[in-house]
């Protein structure tokens, strides 16, 4: 039985120009915005007629980083520190069968672009600038919220948070407007599960800024903020 390819119909354009320090799911960081820019052949404002009237939408897309000849049938999930392995459907590791990927992200807008046609402005994303998008469709909470659910592993919600020291003077290099979504992509630890060594500097680019840091005693300290490239959005 043929199976139809699958055809990219968007991508993603955000603050992220590498995975390092993209949240580990969606909506953890809700101050943090992108676009969904779609394919020329997909820029037509009748296909979203009526998505405005929902205040979140689900992406359907590619760990277009993660794509592999091969799988395994056990991971190690960061929510475990890495030292633990599950099935690989029991997570929702980037190193699957299929590199695709779920999010759930608050619809801000439905804007018309001059060059790009329909543009979404979505904030809570969890993905990285260029990202390949199969699908948008509408959440609907009468069916797709469970108040009830249990997280299994993951527990109940996005786990233990650092404290964030970003000094006034290097908080000041950063666009007043991205600020906020920086400060809680810091808090979320975007460190590898397994380097939890204190004192050690690591560099996260994002919006056009390479910011290091290091974590001692769970204290985020921001040390650094460079200049790169300009800003995606």
């Amino acid at each position: 039985m043929s199976v139809p390819p699958l055809h990219i119909i968007a991508r993603a354009h955000s603050d992220f120009a590498g995975k390092f320090g993209i949240p580990r799911q969606s909506g953890l960081v809700e101050e943090l915005e992108a676009l969904v820019v779609f394919e020329p052949e997909y820029r037509n404002s009748d296909a979203l007629r009526g998505l405005e009237g929902f205040s979140h939408i689900w992406l359907i897309w590619q760990f277009s980083e993660a794509v592999r000849e091969t799988w395994s049938p056990t991971v190690r999930p960061p929510r475990l520190g890495g030292n633990a392995r599950m099935g690989v459907f029991a997570t929702r590791s980037p190193f699957r069968p299929n590199a695709i990927g779920l999010s759930s992200v608050r619809l801000l807008g439905v804007e018309q672009h001059p060059d790009l046609g329909p543009v979404l402005r979505v904030a809570g994303a969890d993905l990285m600038d260029g990202t390949p998008i199969f699908d948008v469709k509408p959440y609907l909470p009468y069916t797709d919220c469970h108040p009830e659910a249990t997280g299994g592993f993951a527990g109940p919600d996005g786990g233990k948070t650092l404290e964030v020291d970003f000094p006034p003077h290097l908080l000041a290099l950063v666009p007043e407007e991205k600020q906020a979504a920086l400060t809680g992509i810091l808090a979320h630890d975007p460190r590898p599960s397994y380097q939890k060594d204190g004192g050690r500097v690591y560099g996260l680019d994002f919006a056009g800024l390479n910011v290091k840091f290091s974590v001692q005693d769970g204290i985020l300290t921001v040390g650094e903020v460079v200049p790169l490239n300009p800003s995606p959005i």
